[in-house]
């Protein structure tokens, strides 16, 4: 009876602390991830510009790469090279793929709740672009897709803005990045803002009104990442806002 025994105190096991990427770890690996996550796109424009044999400089990159089917296909093959990398970054760590990334379904009351948070930012950037004469889609993406829908490239489109781009950017930010920094100095609220500005930084692409909507959007999606400890309903808010953007836009006129 060692257990009653003062001599013979029971043993307590203290739970292995998880194995994390801290600050500069998480930050030199998000590096590398985006930096995967650019060959993955670039190289599939290489593929297409090699293909039809044309001179392989960047004038034709540019070309190729203006087309919706070529986008398309960039932004799909950026999520294998996203995922291949940040595999790698928490096998090194030996700790749980869907662990580190909070690969859990949420409730759909915290669905509920985001989506509905989701659409009160967006309401209110609509009615901010409204009062200022701002269009509510930059131009160059309302181009774009307009023109995939004429050319056939719309199903590509959807694939790529509503599922590989929404997958690709949340396993980065809310998913890597937030992990590590929120178990560093930063904690959980720099987690947010520090992961929210390097998505931002992916949409460089954007002017700097646009940049802020952006930002704001994914400080709700970093909260909500917190709230329900659940990268899967971050996906899904990213998801069902690239889907609504990218059909108003094509077939309602944005």
């Amino acid at each position: 009876m060692d257990t009653l025994n003062p001599d013979h105190p029971p043993l307590i096991e203290t739970p292995a602390t998880p194995r994390v990427w801290k600050f500069w770890g998480t930050a030199l690996w998000g590096l590398v991830i985006f930096v995967a996550m650019f060959v993955g796109q670039i190289g599939a424009i290489v593929l297409l510009v090699a293909q039809r044999d044309l001179p392989m400089d960047i004038a034709s990159l540019q070309l190729v790469g203006h087309e919706p089917q070529a986008l398309a296909l960039s932004v799909i093959m950026g999520l294998p090279a996203t995922l291949a990398v940040v595999w790698l970054a928490i096998r090194i760590k030996k700790a749980s793929f869907a662990d580190y990334l909070a690969l859990h379904w949420p409730s759909w009351k915290q669905l509920l709740f985001g989506a509905v948070g989701l659409i009160l930012v967006v309401l209110v950037w609509e009615t901010m672009s409204r009062a200022l004469g701002r269009e509510a889609t930059p131009g160059f993406m309302t181009d774009l897709l307009k023109s995939g829908r004429d050319k056939g490239a719309a199903l590509m489109l959807l694939v790529a803005f509503a599922v590989a781009a929404p997958m690709s950017e949340e396993v980065l930010a809310r998913g890597f990045l937030y992990r590590g920094w929120s178990a560093s100095f930063l904690r959980v609220p720099g987690a947010i803002i520090l992961s929210s500005l390097v998505w931002t930084v992916v949409h460089l692409q954007y002017d700097l009104y646009f940049l802020a909507e952006v930002f704001t959007i994914g400080a709700w999606f970093g909260y909500m990442r917190y709230r329900a400890n659940s990268l899967w309903l971050t996906v899904v808010l990213h998801a069902l806002n690239n889907l609504t953007a990218v059909v108003l836009t094509m077939w309602l006129g944005g």
